[in-house]
């Protein structure tokens, strides 16, 4: 799969690595451009962790968090920064919460999709097949856009084979 099939990542110059489902940034200057006008903290948490930066994001996620503590999204990339450090059993905690709080709506699905992610960090693909499986029916289901559905798509893809190898 070459580097024009990855799927979105959902900030400018990053897609979603298939082998290891996780965010990289791919066009340096289209991110770097992208962040200079965004004055949202959360994305910059999100290419710092797409970037390698795991400390750098934990510490900028906390900082956002004390001025935004509801935010779903944030909440969300602590649970990256948690996975990201291999604190697999925390990271999934902090997600299965926020399912119940945001159940029904379109944002569901992409927690399911990043529960997966959890899963599939810790090796255990078959929970992240059923979890991208649900990411990939709610998403369809609701009409959410292709990028959306094409990213659930290549990490069930992942997962399965995966699971299948153990």
């Amino acid at each position: 799969m070459g580097l024009k099939d990855w799927p979105a990542a959902g900030f400018p110059g990053t897609a979603v690595n298939p082998e290891t489902l996780l965010p990289e940034v791919v066009d340096e200057e289209q991110c770097t451009a992208a962040l200079e006008v965004t004055t949202d903290a959360a994305d910059h948490v999100f290419v710092l962790l797409a970037r390698g930066l795991t400390s750098e994001a934990a510490e900028m996620a906390a900082t956002a968090r004390l001025v935004d503590p509801e935010s779903i999204r944030l909440q969300v990339l602590d649970a990256e920064v948690l996975r990201a450090t291999r604190h697999f059993d925390r990271a999934e905690r902090v997600l299965k919460a926020l399912i119940s709080s945001v159940a029904g709506t379109p944002v569901e699905a992409w927690i399911h999709q990043q529960l997966g992610k959890v899963y599939f960090s810790n090796d255990n693909f078959d929970a992240a097949a059923r979890s991208f499986t649900t990411a990939l029916e709610q998403r369809v289901a609701s009409g959410a856009d292709a990028a959306a559905i094409y990213s659930s798509t290549v990490s069930l893809q992942r997962a399965l084979d995966l699971a299948e190898r153990q």
